[in-house]
């Protein structure tokens, strides 16, 4: 009996160890992995040697590069409401079937290096050496979209706001699509080589270089401030963050976590066996890391212990829309945790004009046969109200 307790508890501090640490891919020992996106139950992962594809939440991950470039490294993923897009040394590739298929799409881009490829709304952005390209009808054409002579390494957005970093020339914002870029470096110091930049609601983080860390912005990039906490100093490349945290992976350093938008971090770097970090992703139940050399691992959420469901939401941080005012169209940018949840849109008088599922990241909901007027957004099982919208 003593005998039969004992490998009882041992066999619970096993379980226990490997649930709160951070678990090894398999498929991916030994690999150099420098993307990551999440679509539902596929998870994707990019690297050197191309397109890696996971539906068991980032256990496993099995060769997905049919037809993606198999060249070079695939630097960046992206997504809509269709298709899978990555950004590689051969320029864009689309997917139609998660990952199945892959099919060249980069005309017009005239340098095929990409650093970074991003959704916003109905236009993709992809950036390189040779500055920034947009497409507005999903990679079938693109053209060039500003920073020409720039490095372009990293790009997110705010809505409709774009910000990119660069390799040598710092931070720059466009607010119309990219017709003109304005750099916004205030507090920036020396630092110039930005491979890593985040939004988390209206909160920007940006990697630096050595011997800096995390920066953060929450006025829209006019004004920067370089984050202690808990960070070691060291160049940041990658990030990922819903309402509740966010996660930031250094060069050499591990992986840090923050709960309170970057003011106090927390390492958790127990089992990771290599602590260079190229790029970090949420699913449901994970946060996941494309490592340098050892490929992608996974730690999971419950154990940080975050609160959970739509009512713990601060609502500012869990969905966003774009644009507003709007005449045909308007975007939803919703955080993970709202995807397949219902909403209706009522009409002045109170009225339910439709109702639909928040069905990706990024929903389009279809307003042009609507009259001019102030529509409501209503979401979630109480239907709590999120938005005014406005239809011009």
């Amino acid at each position: 009996m003593k005998n039969k307790l004992i490998q009882i508890l041992l066999l619970c501090c096993i379980s226990f160890s490997t649930f709160g640490q951070w678990q090894q891919s398999v498929g991916t020992a030994g690999l150099n992995m420098q993307s990551l996106l999440t679509n539902g139950i596929y998870n994707f992962a990019g690297g050197q040697t191309g397109a890696y594809l996971s539906t068991d939440t980032s256990a496993s991950y099995l060769s997905s590069n049919n037809g993606n470039d198999a060249v070079g490294p695939t630097r960046g993923f992206t997504k809509d409401n269709s298709y899978i897009y990555t950004c590689t040394s051969q320029g864009a590739f689309r997917s139609s079937d998660n990952g199945t298929t892959w099919v060249s799409k980069s005309l017009g881009l005239t340098n095929l290096l990409g650093s970074g490829i991003l959704n916003v709304g109905t236009r993709l952005f992809y950036v390189g050496p040779t500055g920034i390209f947009m497409s507005t009808d999903q990679g079938d054409n693109w053209i060039a979209a500003g920073l020409s002579t720039t490095d372009v390494r990293s790009i997110a957005a705010i809505n409709d706001t774009l910000f990119v970093g660069t390799n040598g020339a710092g931070i720059y914002k466009s607010i119309d699509w990219g017709v003109s870029w304005v750099s916004v470096n205030n507090g920036l110091g020396a630092s110039v080589n930005f491979r890593a930049i985040e939004s988390k609601g209206n909160t920007l983080f940006a990697g630096g270089p050595m011997g800096t860390g995390v920066y953060r912005s929450t006025d829209f990039g006019s004004n920067w401030t370089l984050l202690a906490g808990g960070l070691t100093s060291g160049s940041y490349r990658g990030f990922c963050s819903n309402s509740q945290l966010i996660v930031a992976g250094s060069f050499g350093g591990g992986v840090f976590y923050s709960t309170d938008n970057g003011n106090n971090w927390t390492t958790i770097n127990t089992g990771l066996i290599d602590l260079t970090i190229f790029d970090l992703e949420l699913n449901d139940n994970y946060i996941i890391a494309a490592t340098n050399t050892q490929g992608v691992f996974r730690f999971p959420l419950s154990n940080l212990n975050l609160s959970s469901g739509i009512s713990d939401f601060d609502v500012k941080y869990a969905i966003s829309i774009f644009p507003n005012p709007t005449t045909n169209k308007i975007n939803v940018k919703a955080d993970y945790k709202l995807i397949g949840t219902a909403y209706i849109v009522y009409d002045n008088l109170g009225k339910s004009v439709f109702s639909g599922i928040i069905n990706n990241d990024h929903t389009l909901i279809e307003m042009g046969n609507l009259p001019r007027g102030i529509y409501l957004l209503c979401i979630g099982d109480n239907m709590k109200p999120l938005s005014k919208i406005i239809k011009q």
